[in-house]
């Protein structure tokens, strides 16, 4: 019988990688947090391109697109997405950009991000984050290519 020997590495892509599996169930075409049942797990899609950074939304300030609620920090920030929501809406439905760019998907940490060229990105951890920035470009012709099929 020959034993599997992984590295701390490797084995910690493997669990990443079995994380993106399980989370490809969700077929949702924009990808709800469980906890607050909101896009980008509630936080303002509109603060990562005028703040350069993650700002918790507020239920005063919400709307609905594309069947799920999107919360915002303030009420202009609200009538900036009600007037161009394709502007701020984060790429892939807020599913990680990385997942998706490896034809799967997988939940969000709203603080792992990237702005490029005018479109929000959204990643599943640190880890990821770091693989996603080393070559996004490559990563985002892959993820263009799989969206939305990906969800079927």
């Amino acid at each position: 019988m020959q034993i599997l020997t992984l590295s701390a590495k490797q084995l910690g892509l493997l669990v990443i990688l079995l994380g993106f599996h399980v989370a490809s169930f969700a077929l949702d075409p924009i990808y709800t947090d469980r906890k607050t049942k909101s896009a980008i797990g509630g936080y303002d899609t509109v603060a990562y391109f005028t703040e350069g950074k993650p700002v918790k939304g507020s239920t005063k300030y919400t709307t609905t697109y594309q069947g799920a609620t999107w919360r915002f920090s303030s009420q202009e920030n609200l009538d900036k997405f009600s007037a161009n929501p394709e502007k701020y809406a984060p790429q892939y439905g807020g599913y990680c950009a990385y997942a998706v760019s490896r034809n799967t998907t997988a939940s969000i940490r709203p603080e792992f991000f990237t702005v490029h060229q005018g479109k929000l990105y959204l990643n599943y951890n640190k880890g990821v984050y770091k693989r996603w920035i080393k070559d996004k470009n490559k990563h985002i012709s892959r993820a263009n290519k799989n969206w939305p099929d990906v969800l079927e």
